[in-house]
């Protein structure tokens, strides 16, 4: 029996690859002989920069950037198994989770840090950057991060403006001579699920202004400084930003990234399937069954996020797929049509959120040797 496990991280609690080790560690007292085929996943969120780099054998390092306030935090990155290929999440310089909730102010947190990521990669000598743009807590179009890289973006007076969105009502030009030239040569590959555009009611500051600190009556202004930053960024660049999808990701940095970088934006998963290379998995090996995972299966797990990513490119090789999941949300049943055959939670009793996360390793292991105990008593699963 070959038994694929692909799942995503169980956010504060379990990593994808310690998923991977229980899941496998539970089948295999139920059934010895099973061979298990892990692949530690993620969908450009949280987990990227691990899944990436232990499905390509490459390494973790750490540097030391500013955070979303300027303040120091020390990070980490990847260099995947090729020595050419940088990963980076965005959340982990510029994340929302950085910035106590009292602090929370879009007007002033920047993407410098993220760029001071970017630099990192340069310096060691990548060619191709992947990010992971969820999570943020800036509003700065990628200002900041712009910044960093050396473009220098100018009031009407040429004086560089302030970092974060209040710089942006300030933006009158864009000098890029001083840019360092290495980002010429390399490729951008940003991780980006949603399909905001920059403004608007749909917009970065609208939707997502509010959980980063701002108050209803900010966002307008909000949305007027991304509005003038498309707006110098077109005359500038050559590059209209304003209503293309997913220019609104994590508050701009989208459109920010297609202007000054020619990034190109593609599904989460999309990127890290692509980049380990899982459907090979199915095309080399006789996988008989898919396990699969993430901390909440819901309504919003059909939008391509990792389970139904890995149950579309199981269906296609005729594989049964299992979700085991830390909860079931309201409208999950939706994941059935994508090619998920079954979904169970690990929590088998109520119990406090945190009593679930702090146990989540035991709850999985035990889930999953329940379930293999009762495939393999009815015989759907024969042991060789």
């Amino acid at each position: 029996m070959n038994i694929l496990i692909a799942p995503d991280s169980f956010k504060g609690s379990l990593t994808s690859k310690q998923y991977c080790d229980i899941c496998e560690e539970a089948i295999k007292s139920v059934i010895p002989n099973a061979k298990i085929i892990k692949y530690p996943m993620a969908d450009g969120g949280e987990g990227t920069v691990e899944a990436l780099v232990l499905n390509t054998k490459g390494k973790i390092k750490h540097t030391t950037v500013q955070d979303p306030l300027g303040n120091p935090i020390e990070v980490k990155y990847g260099i995947l198994g090729d020595g050419k290929t940088g990963v980076i999440e965005m959340a982990s310089a510029s994340g929302l989770t950085l910035i106590p909730t009292e602090k929370r102010n879009p007007f002033y947190t920047s993407t410098y840090g993220t760029g001071q990521l970017v630099l990192k990669l340069l310096d060691e000598g990548c060619t191709h950057i992947i990010m992971g743009i969820g999570g943020s807590a800036t509003n700065d179009g990628g200002a900041g991060m712009m910044e960093a890289l050396g473009f220098k973006l100018l009031n009407n007076k040429g004086e560089i403006i302030s970092r974060g969105a209040k710089g942006l009502l300030d933006l009158h030009s864009i000098d890029i001579s001083n840019r360092d030239k290495r980002i010429d040569n390399v490729k951008f590959t940003i991780a980006c699920d949603v399909t905001n555009p920059l403004c608007g009611p749909n917009g970065a500051s609208y939707v997502y202004g509010l959980q980063k600190g701002a108050k209803e009556s900010d966002l307008p202004i909000l949305d007027k400084a991304l509005e003038n930053f498309a707006k110098v960024v077109k005359r500038e660049l050559g590059v209209d930003i304003l209503d293309i999808e997913g220019a609104g990701a994590a508050g701009g940095l989208g459109g920010g990234l297609l202007a000054f970088l020619n990034a190109e934006l593609k599904r989460g998963f999309d990127i890290i399937s692509e980049a380990v290379g899982i459907e090979k998995a199915f095309q080399k090996e006789k996988v008989d069954l898919v396990i699969t995972g993430e901390g909440q299966i819901n309504y919003q797990t059909v939008n391509n996020k990792l389970p139904v990513g890995i149950a579309k490119l199981a269906k296609k090789y005729n594989v049964p797929v299992l979700a085991i999941v830390g909860s079931i949300g309201e409208g999950y049943e939706k994941v059935y049509e994508f090619g998920i055959n079954s979904v169970f939670s690990i929590v088998d009793k109520p119990e406090t959120i945190d009593y679930a996360i702090n146990n989540a390793d035991k709850l999985l292991f035990s889930t999953v040797k329940n379930i293999f105990s009762l495939l393999k008593s009815v015989e759907y699963i024969r042991s060789t």
